[in-house]
């Protein structure tokens, strides 16, 4: 790596969605209305856990803080691209660019961890569930929210340290519409083929024990519930699986797609639309896959709803 000469460059500038003037107010209003959706999903999913005492079990504990991730996640991104879609000189200075690349890999991986740990807690909670208050008491459970962010943190500050000890002396223009990775590894002067590997190595090392821990989770899961001879206790065993099984395969979906192909096969202006699904999407629908999927919380929406009255 050649070091950096952080005088070099002061500010990116980002190429942004569209250069196109007649999409720039419709894109900005759609994007506006699945930011608010983004936010009043997941602020309601914290706000009803925390209200109903019949949700206050480690399932939605874990939803409630992936949930938060949800709303941190897409709060680094869209405001500053809602501003930057409006604006003809989309700039974001040195340090923002830094703080928002920490920020997104934080709350990604986060969201990864999270989605695994629910996993986890599916599986004690139908394969072991005389044992499930002892396996998942609320010391275990805070451990894994807390080693979760321990580890999502552990990640952004290698792949800072890496990124911005590169030299950006060529060009300031980043194509894409925040500061990712890929787009910053294109951008660079310097030679990038050891951090290449470290962030196939990080993205494969983090995704594949994620999925291994979901995929074993499920293998054990799915027999159980089968072998449930009440059909509305399988009903809500399903339930409470269906979601979190839509919400993994859109995310990690996306993810791999993004990070795990080979280098030669990206189009940084192709994979904007990509990203979209786990910066934007997956924020969106997470709440909305919870609340129309999960019997328990569609009752707890009508208890509420009926306390309003």
């Amino acid at each position: 790596m050649i070091p950096a000469n952080y005088t070099e460059v002061t500010e990116f500038i980002l190429s942004g969605l569209t250069d196109c003037p007649d999409l720039q107010v419709p894109l900005f209003l759609v994007f506006l209305a699945m930011y608010a959706a983004t936010l009043l999903g997941n602020f309601g999913m914290i706000v009803l856990i925390r209200m109903d005492l019949h949700l206050h079990i480690p399932m939605y504990y874990f939803l409630s803080h992936l949930a938060f991730v949800d709303i941190c996640y897409s709060s680094v991104i869209i405001p500053k691209m809602l501003i930057h879609i409006l604006e003809e000189e989309k700039t974001i200075g040195f340090s923002g660019c830094a703080a928002q690349l920490c920020c997104f890999v934080v709350f990604g991986i986060a969201e990864c961890l999270l989605l695994a740990v629910m996993a986890y807690d599916r599986y004690v909670a139908i394969c072991k569930p005389l044992l499930y208050p002892v396996i998942m008491c609320r010391q275990t459970c805070g451990w894994l929210v807390v080693g979760s962010y321990a580890v999502s943190m552990l990640h952004a500050v290698t792949h800072a340290t890496f990124i911005f000890t590169f030299s950006f002396c060529q060009s300031n223009m980043i194509n894409h519409y925040f500061c990712d990775i890929p787009p910053l590894i294109a951008l660079s002067c310097s030679d990038t083929h050891t951090y290449k590997v470290v962030v196939f190595a990080l993205v494969s090392i983090n995704c594949l024990s994620t999925m291994t821990i979901i995929f074993v989770s499920y293998i054990y899961i799915l027999p159980a519930i089968l072998r449930i001879c009440s059909p509305e206790g399988r009903r809500k065993a399903f339930s409470t699986c269906a979601p979190h099984l839509l919400v993994v395969t859109v995310f990690y979906g996306a993810i791999l797609f993004m990070y795990l192909r080979p280098s030669s096969t990206y189009a940084l202006a192709k994979d904007k639309v990509a990203t979209l699904f786990y910066t934007v999407m997956t924020p969106m629908l997470n709440p909305l896959i919870y609340s129309l999927r999960n019997r328990e919380v569609k009752v707890a929406v009508k208890r509420a709803v009926r306390r309003l009255q």
